[in-house]
């Protein structure tokens, strides 16, 4: 059931918990944001050369995938000499939102410390994506009919880290556990 316009109880076997409804919601959103969007760019009049070491520019050129779903393309010139090859053609835009080297400079570093398969997005990224998902998802004060709740704690056991919201706010509680009660 729902106590407080904010808060779902829910049972497992013995145990009760206490899911922020909110939260819970903005953590979901959050993170079909994270793995779906692949966020539009606009052309550069002229196309910018990046100051890349060698070793940053081949994780650049091995992962343009990952730069092409957060908006970055780049002219890439294979002959050029090392440090010389990429250009930054389109940076990605998004309604108030803008983007640059810092954001391709941090995702190189996430590149060479993630573990592959990651879905990788900067942090300004992380932040729009974490704002769209607040607002997106139900407010405390919205009343929610068994199947809406139904729906909120089912999509916890979809998402992978379902502890707590983008903004660090806890998802879940343990309340109690029932055998304890007797």
């Amino acid at each position: 059931g729902q106590f407080n316009l904010g808060f779902i109880i829910a049972g497992l076997d013995k145990d009760i918990f206490i899911i922020d409804q909110h939260a819970t919601d903005e953590k979901y959103n959050f993170e079909r944001l994270q793995e779906s969007t692949v966020i539009s760019s606009q052309p550069m009049v002229t196309p910018q050369h990046l100051e890349l070491t060698a070793v940053n520019e081949n994780i650049l050129m091995e992962n343009l995938d990952v730069f092409l779903k957060n908006g970055f393309k780049f002219q890439i010139d294979e002959s050029a000499a090392a440090t010389q090859r990429v250009k930054l053609s389109h940076l990605p835009i998004s309604k108030n939102w803008s983007f640059g080297k810092p954001d391709i400079d941090e995702l190189i570093f996430m590149l060479s410390e993630s573990a592959e398969g990651s879905v990788l997005r900067p942090s300004r990224v992380r932040a729009m994506f974490a704002s769209r998902a607040c607002r997106s998802s139900y407010m405390i004060g919205t009343s929610l009919s068994k199947v809406e709740m139904r729906r909120l704690v089912d999509h916890m056991g979809q998402i992978e880290q379902p502890w707590n919201c983008p903004h660090g706010r806890p998802t879940i509680r343990h309340l109690v556990n029932s055998s304890l009660l007797d």
